[in-house]
Order: structure tokens, then sequence, then C-alpha cells
């Protein structure tokens, strides 16, 4: 009795048997991992190494502007520092919603179209003062937007310039009458079927849209100048 008192319970020595090794497993290896990884960027962003995304991974119109469009703009108009340039800020889309006055499932259907189109969830825009010949409150939800920035701005132009405008019916490019002086440029879209995203199976009805086109330009020569170079197709 006295001799059974001193052995463990189970048979197996602590640390050993099932689990395997010669003691208890080391916590936190994935932390310690974790760690030396950021201590090797570290060193190596302070050993000047890029450690920055591939340019693969880039969207393709804005390594187009990084490589060709810029420079085309230096030479045509003279800029003396590449940063005069003038570029892309952003892009807003806005859909209004007219419908959404006597039934606001409207308005999410549109919100899920305009989402599907710009890759990002837009928000609902409200009503700013009440118009009772058309039912609207002030603060009634009646359309939606979105603004697309940097690389989701990029994929967006891609998208508009190589597939859904040239499924657009009679096409005959686009009227340069949208710029507002201050080189922004804006333009409507009749129907939202032209982007693949959307299947016109499951369309309870065709929206317009506005697309506003942001940039750094002084004037709208350098702006419709820039949108071309990007193969904005204008008719004039």
């Amino acid at each position: 009795m006295s001799g059974s008192k001193n052995q463990p319970k189970g048979g197996a020595p602590k640390g050993g048997g099932a689990r395997g090794g010669s003691g208890p497993p080391i916590k936190g290896g994935g932390k310690a991992e974790a760690r030396a990884e950021r201590a090797r960027t570290a060193q190596a962003v302070a050993a000047g190494e890029a450690v920055a995304a591939s340019p693969d991974e880039m969207p393709r119109m804005h390594k187009r502007y990084l490589e060709e469009v810029r420079t085309k703009l230096q030479q045509e108009f003279g800029y003396t520092n590449p940063m005069q340039v003038p570029k892309l800020e952003k892009i807003v889309l806005n859909m209004g919603v007219g419908e959404a006055t006597g039934d606001q499932k409207k308005l999410d259907a549109a919100v899920e179209e305009l989402t599907a189109i710009a890759g990002q969830r837009p928000v609902k825009t409200l009503a700013k003062k009440a118009i009772a010949g058309f039912k609207i409150r002030k603060g009634l939800p009646i359309g939606c937007k979105v603004t697309l920035r940097k690389a989701r701005m990029y994929e967006f132009l891609d998208r508009l310039v190589t597939i859904a405008l040239p499924r657009v019916r009679d096409f005959r490019g686009i009227a340069g009458k949208g710029f507002d002086g201050r080189g922004n440029f804006a333009m409507g879209m009749k129907e939202q079927i032209i982007f693949p995203e959307i299947n016109y199976d499951r369309v309870e009805s065709v929206r317009g849209m506005d697309i506003q086109f942001v940039t750094t330009a002084k004037t709208d020569a350098e702006a419709k100048a820039l949108l071309k170079a990007f193969d904005l197709p204008f008719a004039n």
C-alpha cells in the first residue's frame, strides 16, 4: 500500500506519454514567429529594402498613369515639376431613386446594384427639403451615392471604358459639356444594365446614374486631356 502511493496516477510520467517529446509544448510559438517577422521587416525598412506590394497588384489604369499618361501630359502642357501633372482624385457615383417615396424597397434594390457596380457599399442620400407635389418629406432617403478612391477608382474607370461604354446602344461618344470650369467632369448614364456586374434577369427597373470625375487639374482643358489619356471617348 505504501509503495502504490508514491506512483503518479495514470501510470505515465508528467510531460511524456501521448503528448510526445521530453516536456510540455512551448506556449506562444506563433507570437514569437510574428515578432521575428516584424523585426525582419523593420530591419529591411531601415536598410532601405523594398517591402511594398508587387507592381503586378497595381490596377492597370494606375500603372498606365504612372508610366504613360503623366509623361504625355507633362510634355503637352510643359509642366516643370511632375507634381504639377493633374491626376484623378476620386470618382463619385450617384443614383437617384424617385420611386423610393412610395416604396423603400426600390431604394434597397438600387443600393445593392450600386454596390455590385462599385465594389463598395454606398450611403443613402436624404432629401434636404420637403416637396409636397412629389410626396417628399425632409430627411426621406431618395437615393444613394458612393465615392471611389485609389485602387477601386482605377478599377472602376477601367471597367467603364473597356466594358460598360461599348455596350451602350447607338453610342456616339461622350458630350464634353459636363466640365465645371475647375477641372471636374460629370456625365450621366441612362441604364445601369450596361455594367456586367448587373444580372438583367433580376433587375426590377432600369435606372440611370451620374458619374463625377474629380481631378487636380486647374482648367477644363487639362482635365479633358487627362480623361482622354485614359481613353474616355469624347465626341467633341
